[in-house]
């Protein structure tokens, strides 16, 4: 299989893309002793639509999910979920409102007396 670490995907086309999809699902079917057969029956999908992914031709989108499904590789739409990232920003406000230090136990008369400080006569 191709080292997918030495792929420019931006500068490969899309032909070559799709072919590299279809290279990865070989592989895998083959990792697993699957025929193309046994593979589309359990995708419920034609033995020809499993050849043209392999091929590297056109297929919908939901053929490619099934044969993921079926292989057991739906991990790798892990990178399409959108998480929520915090901004500089918001994330610098959380780090200013963290604990800096720890302090002792105040004695009970001193906690009232600290108490009573910050309430205002107004």
């Amino acid at each position: 299989m191709m080292d997918i670490s030495s792929n420019n995907w931006l500068a490969m086309s899309d032909g070559s893309l799709v072919e590299t999809i279809g290279a990865f699902v070989k592989h895998h079917r083959l990792v697993q002793n699957k025929t193309q057969q046994q593979l589309a029956t359990e995708a419920g999908l034609n033995r020809s639509t499993i050849t043209q992914i392999e091929k590297g031709e056109k297929i919908t989108l939901q053929s490619l999910l099934q044969v993921l499904r079926v292989l057991n590789l739906l991990y790798i739409m892990d990178v399409f979920k959108v998480q929520e990232q915090l901004s500089p920003l918001q994330l610098a406000k959380l780090e200013q409102n963290k604990r800096q230090r720890a302090r002792k136990n105040l004695p009970a008369a001193r906690k009232e007396n600290n108490n009573n400080d910050n309430k205002s006569d107004w």
